[in-house]
This record gives structure tokens, sequence and C-alpha cells, in this order.
């Protein structure tokens, strides 16, 4: 996808986070997130962890978990698909969210069609798609209230630390909306404003508007105007992606993008399938499982990404869907 693809998109974007950003903070109301920084045992958030795969649709017999320093998904064949996660003792969404995202790439690498391994028809279409798939299972999945109906009772039995905490007040703490400088650790609401920021940086460098040396202090300037905050040294600031340093320059659009496809195909998904929330707190993930594997992964590389989303959605790729539902859900959460 090109610039001048990608910049109406974010516009638009960059105009709802804004605005339901300001919302938001100015609500007063604010969850309890010391509740997830309690002690959570790594070998019990691995139990756990590894019930959520099973019950999503991760065929464990065709994969594994491990832990590493930063979770990835790895396919080693068409029978063979990896996934790793990170724990920390006294933080419960590194690895158990850590977990889902990178299950939500690992369902997708397991849904594309075996019989054509090694062809563009068995290869996944794009980076845009394929975060789609990890940020449906991480957030519009793992981060609904239905998600936590059906798993928070056994997530109580398995943690101590959470004997305490009601559903509601765990299901706030797990989507609290708080401006950051870290981008891997930032909420959905906040997320893509650390995108834009880079976006709008890449194309200064690229157009000559912006010298390497400037970069620092304009990437503080664009996140105290983006996000309110700004970074005290180069490591939480301009250096803390990897990203340019390996010269991978048009790379950060693709997690915006799979946050906007993810919204509208699981809103198409709801259109055809009815809410989708009340399946997931029944335990019933299978039934959206297998639509998206119909829609989305049975077609491997067949079509290009904005042809793949028109076929799927009928609309072409924008941020409405993904702005829709992120006024819905945290309207109710923040009032």
């Amino acid at each position: 996808m090109r610039a001048r693809e990608l910049l109406p998109l974010f516009a638009e974007l960059k105009e709802g986070l804004k605005g339901l950003l300001d919302r938001i903070l100015g609500s007063g109301k604010r969850p309890d997130t010391s509740i997830l920084h309690r002690p959570y045992p790594v070998e019990a958030q691995r139990r756990f962890a590894l019930e959520l795969l099973s019950a999503c649709g991760y065929d464990l017999e065709a994969g594994r978990l491990d832990p590493t320093a930063h979770p990835f998904e790895i396919t080693i064949g068409p029978g063979d698909v990896r996934i790793t996660t990170r724990y920390y003792e006294d933080f419960f969404n590194a690895g158990i969210f850590g977990t889902l995202h990178e299950m939500g790439h690992a369902l997708y690498e397991q849904g594309l069609p075996k019989e054509h391994w090694g062809t563009p028809r068995g290869e996944a279409v794009s980076l845009g798609v394929h975060e789609s798939q990890s940020r449906t299972w991480e957030n519009l999945v793992g981060r609904s209230l239905g998600f936590w109906e059906r798993f928070f009772p056994r997530a109580r039995e398995i943690f101590a630390s959470l004997g305490d905490v009601s559903l509601e007040d765990f299901h706030f703490a797990v989507n609290a909306v708080e401006p950051s400088l870290i981008r891997v650790e930032a909420d959905e609401v906040t997320y893509n404003l650390h995108i834009l920021v880079r976006l709008e940086l890449e194309l200064a460098l690229f157009r000559g508007e912006l010298s390497p040396e400037d970069l620092p202090e304009a990437w503080a300037e664009k996140y105290r105007d983006h996000l309110g905050v700004a970074p005290k040294d180069y490591k939480d600031g301009v250096m803390q992606d990897v990203h340019w340093a390996g010269g991978l320059f048009g790379y950060f659009p693709t997690y915006t993008l799979g946050n906007l496809y993810a919204a509208q195909f699981f809103q198409k998904a709801e259109a055809e399938l009815g809410p989708l929330e009340p399946r997931f707190a029944r335990g019933d993930f299978r039934t959206f499982l297998d639509w998206t594997r119909a829609r989305i992964h049975a077609e491997g590389s067949r079509f290009r990404p904005r042809v793949l989303v028109e076929r799927v959605t009928g609309e072409a790729p924008s941020a409405r869907p993904f702005l829709a539902y992120l006024e819905k859900k945290y309207a109710a959460l923040y009032g």
C-alpha cells in the first residue's frame, strides 16, 4: 500500500482517536490496574495460556508454546506452527495477551491450505492481514467481556491473586487507556497514535523535510502533540524500536492496517453470524474461527490485501469500523 492510499485512511483515524482519547481522559473514571501487578506464578500462567490456546482452536498437535525474550510466531512447515511468549511474575497482561496475540498469527498459518504449501495460495497475503488476525484474538476476542465471562472463573481458580477481584473490575483493568511512551505497551485507543508518529516522521525523512540528526527532537515534539507525553531519553524515544535500525522503513503502518482490517472483518462476521460475545461467553470460538478460515485463511495470497478486504466485507479498507468498535467499547467502560 502506498503513502497516497495510507494518508487519507490515517487522517480519518487520527481525528477520531484524538477525540475519543480526550473524552476518555476527561471522564474522570480510572480502572484499578494494580490488580494486574500482583503475584502471578509463571507455571500457573503457562498452564492457563495452554488452556486458552486449546479452547480457541490452536492445534497443539501441530504446534507448541515456549518462553522467550520477545514473543513471536514461526512456521516451520504446514504441520508445525510454533508460538512463544514471555512471562512476568508480577504482571498478568504480558504472558496471557502476548500468547493470544501470537496465537492469532498461528491460527492464520494453521488455516492456510496445506495442499498449496510452497505456492502463493498457501502463503499469508501480507503483514497487515497477518496482524489483523493477531489483533483480533488479542483484543476483539481476548479483551471482550464475553471472553472473560467464560474464562475469569477459571483464572480465579488458577491465580490466588484474583480471589478478591470482580469480573467487571478485571475487565476494566485489562482495557485501561493511558497515554504512554512505549508502543508495544500501548492500549487499543492510543496504540495507533504511536504508529502515526512513526509514519509522519518516515515520510518527512524520505521527502527530505527532516534530517536524521533532528529526528529525536521531532519525535519528542510529535509525542507531545499526539499523546501529551515526551521521552526523557533516546531509549524510550526514537531508539525503542528495531525497525529503522534494521532498514525496515514502511513497516510500521502494517500494525495499524491490521487493527483496521480486524475491526472490518469482525463487523462483517457479526453481520453474518450474529453477536459474537455471547458465543465467546459459552465457549464457542469455533464458529468465528471457521468463518475466518473460510473467508480469509483459505484464500492465502490469491488476492491482494485490498481486494481481499473488499471481497470479504463488501467495502474498501476503512477506519470507520475500528472507530465504531472503540466508541462502543470505551463508552461503556468510561461512561
